[in-house]
């Protein structure tokens, strides 16, 4: 030993002071950690622990693996409104395309003959008493009516000879016979005489001597006037002149001197000879004031009886329906007509055509094109308040009608039917059960239903 003294140990030549070694290896240093560290990390320990327990707990009853046969919890509330099953009307509407305009265009029936010197506008509206075309020169006049001119008016001639006579049945020649044949009086004042020859007796002044004729004119004058036309075209013509303010007659069915003035009167207002008589050609009927076409001539040319087409001066509306499904278009059924513009105006059906137009492909007159179109009939609808148009003359509108009409039925939201796994419709009661129900007319989002266990103001739900 070389003055180094130990306590029976033996070291590694490593001197330490004031400390012991026992042959143990030196471990690193521990660090003490401060309480409050030690307790985060424990509450850490424990939320994730706890979120753990959660997690399974919900995977569990999910899957249905919960234990003990213990309950599934319970399902969340249903967020689903509920409604009442109400008693209403219900009406299908169904809308169909139309056309705006004055309907189609008529011909005007034109018997003047001559050349067309003046024709209006296209579009123009014409009134009793105003001029529709001129004819060399000389106007054709509207009138009201509704039988057409078929003669030429004014006096009648007076009658004529009877048949192998030649002579005028009125007319008694100079030194006949009174009526009545031989010893026939002409009164009891007459003076005439048989053939006694004493006057103020039977016979004749003297014997042998015709007695003269007071009554009667000079031999081959006619006694009568010139007859009066008698007709319903007459009161019709009668009418329109004492509407134009012609008067001086009486408006019946004679044509008598008294409107042969008249006429004469209007004639000279018109500029034209002061006949007395009307032709068929000056004047034609309509039922009312019209709103003048398209002229079938042009100036210049001979006249002809498609010369000038007319329309009435209301506008309505023209459907082409289709001849299947035209049970709606029935003379004075109600209908609502949409503008162009969209606003509405009511409207009646006024006239059904009577025959089908077939489509394009099929000329059979009714069933399908080959394009699958049905053939339809045209279908006018008038509109009564005319202001409520405006402006618009023509154009594409659509009218709605009223298909089908279910009154006082029970009823429910359609979003409340429900398909059931049998078979058919149901619906879902408040409390979660169903009942099978039948359905019937679907309108305006609402549907006709009826059943055994249906009843007004039964809860159902709506799913959301």
């Amino acid at each position: 030993m070389t003055g180094t003294e130990t306590s029976g140990k033996e070291t590694s030549g490593v001197e330490t002071r004031g400390t012991e070694t026992y042959g143990m290896e030196e471990t690193a240093p521990v660090t003490e950690v401060p309480a409050p560290t030690r307790r985060r990390r424990a509450r850490t320990l424990l939320v994730a622990s706890g979120f753990v327990v959660v997690t399974a707990v919900a995977i569990g009853g999910a899957l249905g693996l919960g234990g003990g046969g213990a309950e599934n919890p319970a399902a969340p509330p249903r967020t689903d409104s509920t409604v009442a099953v109400t008693r209403a009307t219900l009406v299908e509407r169904t809308k169909v395309d139309g056309q705006l305009g004055y309907g189609a265009e008529i011909p005007l029936p034109v018997k003047a003959t001559g050349t067309v010197t003046w024709l209006p506008e296209p579009g123009a509206r014409v009134e009793r008493g105003d001029e529709l075309l001129r004819v060399d020169d000389r106007p054709v006049v509207l009138l009201y009516g509704t039988l057409p001119m078929y003669r030429e008016l004014g006096l009648g001639p007076a009658p004529e000879a009877e048949p192998g006579r030649g002579e005028n049945k009125n007319v008694r020649p100079s030194g006949a016979p009174t009526p009545g044949g031989a010893g026939a009086s002409d009164g009891p004042d007459s003076g005439t005489a048989g053939n006694s020859g004493t006057p103020g007796k039977s016979g004749t002044p003297g014997k042998g001597t015709p007695a003269p004729n007071r009554s009667a004119p000079p031999s081959g004058t006619p006694t009568t006037a010139p007859v009066a036309l008698r007709g319903m075209d007459v009161l019709q013509f009668e009418s329109n002149l004492a509407a134009l303010g012609f008067k001086g007659f009486t408006v019946d069915e004679k044509y008598t001197s008294g409107t042969v003035d008249a006429v004469k009167r209007w004639q000279k207002s018109l500029g034209l000879p002061q006949t007395g008589r009307i032709g068929v050609g000056d004047v034609i009927y309509a039922s009312g004031t019209v709103r003048i076409g398209h002229a079938g001539v042009r100036l210049g040319a001979a006249v002809s009886e498609n010369a000038l087409t007319y329309t009435g001066t209301s506008r309505k509306v023209v459907v082409d329906a289709s001849a299947l499904e035209a049970t709606w278009a029935v003379r004075d059924t109600k209908v609502t007509v949409h503008l162009p513009d969209g606003r509405p105006v009511e409207g009646k059906v006024t006239s059904v055509g009577n025959r089908a137009t077939a489509p394009e492909g099929n000329g059979d007159g009714g069933g399908n094109g080959a394009d699958g179109a049905a053939a339809t009939v045209p279908v006018t609808i008038t509109i009564a308040d005319q202001r409520a148009i405006g402006r618009l003359e023509s154009g594409p509108v659509t009218v709605e009608y009223v298909g089908r009409e279910r009154k006082d039925v029970l009823t429910v939201p359609v979003a409340a039917l429900v398909a059931l796994a049998e078979g058919g419709h149901g619906l879902e009661t408040s409390e979660g059960t169903f009942v099978a129900v039948k359905t019937g007319l679907f309108a305006d989002g609402r549907v006709e239903v009826s059943g055994t266990a249906v009843r007004e103001g039964l809860k159902v739900r709506v799913p959301q």
